[in-house]
């Protein structure tokens, strides 16, 4: 079988084996399972493709995406097949930290870094990428009290524009991230930047991430190897010796097939920016959603079933908690959905087409409307596929539902399947508790105001 035959067999033999297992069932409702083998072999993937185009001898550094799995053993798993951190908040630079990731392996962007997190991250000898002039403002004065080995550069727009997903365009006219490098002026201040800061050595990029055309990634990368090029000719030595290009390969959602590949995007660069790979340049990448989304699936019971204006409705435990993003943007994040029987067997049963709802008390709460598949009963399982990231790792406490437990998943050797906790499932006293629970009377106990018609303590 291909890779994407052996995948499914593997999701499916899970679903299976987490009922069997007692993870999933009519007290566990929903849980969220990570193929540990697909994100190895997404990992190696990544390594492999970026290997055959450098120079011999280049340093790479393939950085993850921490907002795509906020989850420290996932975090843990890819830093022990190559893959550092890439993070934007003190979180997750926390997560990384937790997860044993080194500062050399770790990389903050954000575009609204505090003095304390440039602090911080200075100290440890993390990578920093400033956003904009005044974030450059800072790091000049903590590199005047306190010099750092840090790497550090500078986040450019390439204003290339947008791809299909305005909200994940990131090198549009007006996005809010880096300097625009196409607004009057602004080119040449980079330029100055780093001739008046001989410690400013890379350059960073990032055209965005789902919707945009592999085309319009190297084009932005293109731009800002070029301005590497324009920036060491006028200061006259190599004084930019690394480019990170982002991340952002988008994600096939449609069926279980990985295009485009990583080899493919890698390839495109080097026909593209050739002179990126001839060993001049170190190179950073920042990939997320492309490691893990594939090999995340998110299996929820059927509670109840219905029929409304003849159409079948399921209602399931999965819903706006754990794929906001397809529950509020239907068209640009629609889902696969793959239909289990009660034993977590994949269903045969006739096609139909039927909508299947979440738990949350809104009619818009629908994981997938007029969806053709297995017609779902009671006690079935309804599986999300392609839920690695952005999903189950990003909870949204709707109605004060629970996180759901994540389990990793491998074959045991043994014919079977062996599970690993990622994350508990969250208890009803961990909501209370989170909720304000500790503090039930803080309100209740300010003092009343004393006005007309406020009766007198």
């Amino acid at each position: 079988m291909g890779g994407r035959e052996e995948r499914a067999a593997r999701r499916d033999e899970a679903v299976r084996a987490a009922v069997e297992q007692g993870l999933l069932g009519p007290e566990e409702p929903i849980v969220g399972l990570l193929d540990v083998t697909g994100v190895r072999e997404s990992a190696a993937e990544l390594r492999a493709a970026f290997d055959a185009v450098v120079a011999p001898g280049t340093p790479v550094l393939h950085a993850f995406a921490v907002k795509a799995s906020p989850l420290v053993p996932v975090l843990r798993l890819l830093h022990a097949q190559g893959i550092g951190a890439e993070v934007a908040s003190p979180g997750e630079l926390a997560l990384a930290r937790a997860a044993g990731v080194p500062p050399k392996d770790t990389v903050l962007d954000s575009p609204a870094k505090t003095p304390a997190e440039l602090r911080e991250a200075l100290a440890l000898g993390i990578a920093v990428n400033a956003d904009n002039p005044q974030e450059l403002d800072r790091i000049d004065a903590l590199m005047r009290s306190a010099p750092s080995r840090s790497p550090l550069g500078i986040r450019v727009n390439p204003q290339v524009g947008g791809g299909a997903i305005e909200a994940l365009s990131t090198a549009t006219a007006t996005s809010k991230f880096g300097v625009p490098l196409r607004d009057e002026g602004a080119r040449d201040w980079v330029v100055r930047a780093f001739q008046d800061r001989p410690w400013l050595t890379r350059l960073h990029t990032h055209t965005g991430s789902q919707g945009v055309p592999l085309s319009l990634m190297a084009q932005g990368v293109a731009e800002t190897y070029a301005l590497a090029e324009e920036i060491n000719r006028r200061i006259g030595r190599p004084q930019i010796d690394t480019v990170d290009i982002g991340g952002g390969l988008p994600v096939n959602f449609t069926s279980d097939a990985t295009t485009p590949t990583y080899a493919q995007y890698a390839r495109l660069l080097r026909e593209v920016v050739p002179g990126l790979f001839d060993g001049r340049y170190g190179l950073v990448t920042e990939f997320g959603r492309s490691l893990l989304a594939k090999h995340g699936t998110i299996v929820a019971r059927v509670e109840y079933t219905k029929t409304a204006g003849g159409r079948p409705v399921a209602v399931t435990h999965a819903g706006v908690q754990v794929a906001t993003r397809t529950v509020y943007a239907p068209a640009s994040w629609p889902l696969r959905l793959a239909a289990y029987d009660p034993k977590g067997r994949p269903k045969d049963a006739p096609q139909a087409v039927q909508d299947v709802a979440g738990p949350a008390c809104f009619a818009g709460d629908l994981l997938a409307t007029a969806y053709s598949m297995p017609r779902l009963d009671q006690g079935d399982y309804a599986a999300a596929l392609d839920t690695g990231a952005y999903y189950f790792a990003h909870h949204y406490a709707y109605n004060s539902l629970p996180r759901p437990a994540v389990y990793g998943y491998a074959a045991d050797g043994r014919g079977g399947i062996a599970f690993a906790t990622v994350r508990r499932a969250q208890t009803l006293e961990e909501i209370v508790r989170e909720s304000g629970g500790g503090h039930a009377s803080g309100l209740t106990d300010l003092p009343r105001r004393q006005g007309r018609g406020e009766p007198r303590e």
